[in-house]
């Protein structure tokens, strides 16, 4: 089993790669430390399912969400520890609609179709999340518009 140094350095390691990633895609996000990551992925949360810190760790996709959603929680002065989601769920789940927005295009500009099918996927079961605010349903709303085209699209492939 690795060490929890190990964990933070790799941790500190992800970060650094996936702020780089922003960084050249236009995106600024905030400093983050690893154990603000740490404590905020494995925090508590209303949500039965939630991806692991593994998981995060493991896919650049899962991972710059969780950078920016924790950005833009630092940004609104927000602090990122254990009880951010139980403590402020509404401007939490704001911060993970920006976050989807960003993942999706980048995922776009990868042009890594069957990721963004199958986050459209989560969207819309966010639409009907009865822990959604309901403020944020017309955001929900309008990424799964502006990512609509994607639910059926199937990428020519050359021969």
């Amino acid at each position: 089993m690795k060490s929890s140094k190990q964990l933070l350095e790799r941790i500190r390691a992800r970060i650094n790669e996936i702020s780089e990633i922003l960084e050249e895609n236009g995106y600024e996000p905030e400093k983050i430390s690893e154990e603000e990551f740490y404590e905020y992925l494995t925090g508590e949360t209303p949500y039965k399912e939630k991806y692991t810190l593994e998981d995060v760790l493991k896919d650049n996709f899962l991972m710059l969400h969780e950078v920016v959603e924790i950005s833009e929680l630092k940004r609104m002065g927000i602090p990122v520890n254990k009880r951010t989601v139980i403590e402020f769920h509404s401007k939490a789940y704001e911060a993970h609609l920006t976050a989807t927005d960003v993942e999706l295009s980048y995922a776009f500009k990868v042009k890594n179709f069957s990721w963004i099918r199958t986050r459209l996927e989560h969207l819309r079961t966010w639409e009907e999340d009865e822990l959604l605010p309901p403020d944020l349903l017309p955001k929900v709303r309008r990424l799964l518009r502006k990512y609509a085209f994607f639910s059926n699209f199937t990428p020519q492939v050359e021969p």
